[in-house]
């Protein structure tokens, strides 16, 4: 590209990243009728926001992570509505195949917004294997979307309001007032970074101070055959030993020692077995995590191996027909979330755990408000 070809331009924010913090962040914008530019240098979202199960998990989660949760609910609903993206308010169910897990999912109940379920009824709702199922429980406040479509449809719509997207532009560098591409800088009212685990490439004084790494996951798509479909996303004990609303207290310490003894595989993988079925009937199945600075590409079968296994035990199915394989992404550090400001005027946000669907509008809704003195977007607004 030549110099001459290269523009200079300005915009009241500037959203650097186009996943789901930073669609979020577009959206606070525009609604408060505010220019706004959206820079990437991918020609789509393409890292954790299209990588995951699309399982909004609302009420799994705990005081600072609920809060961004419950703001995201009412941002998701919104713009399935606007956008026209498959949603739906499915709640999320968890099968329970030992005694401790039912401890744990009632003593979670007790506070409300969980249903604890007898084993019969929750195989009316999955479609499970009897043997070891010993009952579950449905949270009631959950969502369920098909990430691919639904960030897509996103697009557009902001588009549609007036957002410009600027794909296929790498941005260099970021200060106040001022975001540097390799098409050429504009000038910003306020910029948002929300880059996720590339942050470390782009400000790397701001993810060395967090601590921010990386969590690589093994994930997988699969063509099954149920006799009815699932009618919710589908967590197990694995899952319960990992979010927040269910990971502190005896009765989960007694659940994960337990897990880790009789699966030191499984506890390997640092599993998260759970399920979602997107309308075309696929399964999406997953998860492994491993942590590290750069994590390597190869994925080992052994993970995948496991995954199909273990949903050959849970599912009555005859066994399924893998169709994709990937590996997700995302940003990790101490803390759940990455809030900071690295300059006048640049707000740094992500989410650093793998809740990032599920908070990620509130998280860029709430600290933009906060961060940039907004009163709050009135109904009715774009």
């Amino acid at each position: 590209m030549t110099r001459a070809a290269l523009t200079t331009d300005s915009a009241d924010v500037v959203v650097v990243g186009s996943g789901i913090v930073g669609l979020g962040a577009a959206f606070a914008a525009v609604r408060r009728g505010l220019s706004v530019i959206v820079v990437d240098r991918a020609d789509a979202p393409v890292g954790a926001t299209i990588r995951n199960f699309g399982h909004l998990c609302i009420g799994a989660q705990t005081g600072e992570a609920r809060r961004y949760a419950d703001a995201s609910r009412d941002l998701w609903l919104r713009l399935s509505r606007d956008a026209g993206f498959w949603l739906r308010e499915s709640g999320t169910l968890v099968a329970a195949r030992h005694a401790d897990e039912i401890a744990v999912l009632e003593r979670a109940a007790a506070d409300g917004g969980i249903r604890m379920l007898e084993a019969d009824e929750l195989r009316r709702l999955a479609p499970l294997r009897a043997d070891g199922l010993v009952g579950g429980a449905h949270i009631e406040t959950d969502l369920q979307t098909d990430p691919r479509t639904a960030a897509a449809a996103i697009v557009r719509h902001l588009a549609s309001l007036g957002v410009e997207f600027r794909f296929r532009t790498a941005v260099t560098a970021v200060t106040r007032g001022r975001v540097d591409t390799t098409r050429g800088a504009i000038t910003a009212g306020a910029v948002v970074v929300a880059v996720n685990h590339d942050v470390d490439q782009l400000l790397p004084e701001v993810a060395e101070r967090v601590g921010v790494v990386r969590c690589a996951l093994d994930m997988m798509r699969a063509a099954v055959t149920f006799r009815h479909p699932l009618s919710a996303p589908l967590l197990t004990g694995w899952s319960l030993v990992r979010y927040g609303r269910f990971a502190e207290g005896e009765a989960t310490a007694a659940l994960r020692e337990r897990l880790h003894a009789e699966r030191p595989d499984l506890a390997a993988l640092d599993l998260n077995q759970m399920y979602t079925q997107l309308p075309d009937g696929t399964l999406i199945i997953g998860d492994s995590h491993a942590t590290s600075t750069v994590p390597a590409p190869f994925q080992p079968e052994a993970a995948f191996a496991a995954f199909l296994a273990e949903a050959e035990a849970l599912f009555d199915m005859p066994a399924p027909r893998v169709l994709e394989r990937w590996q997700g992404v995302y940003a990790k550090a101490s803390q759940d979330f990455l809030i900071d400001r690295a300059d006048e005027g640049v707000l740094v946000l992500a989410a650093t755990t793998g809740i990032g669907m599920t908070t990620g509008l509130g998280l860029a809704e709430e600290n933009l408000t906060t961060a940039f003195g907004w009163t709050a977007a009135m109904e009715g607004t774009p």
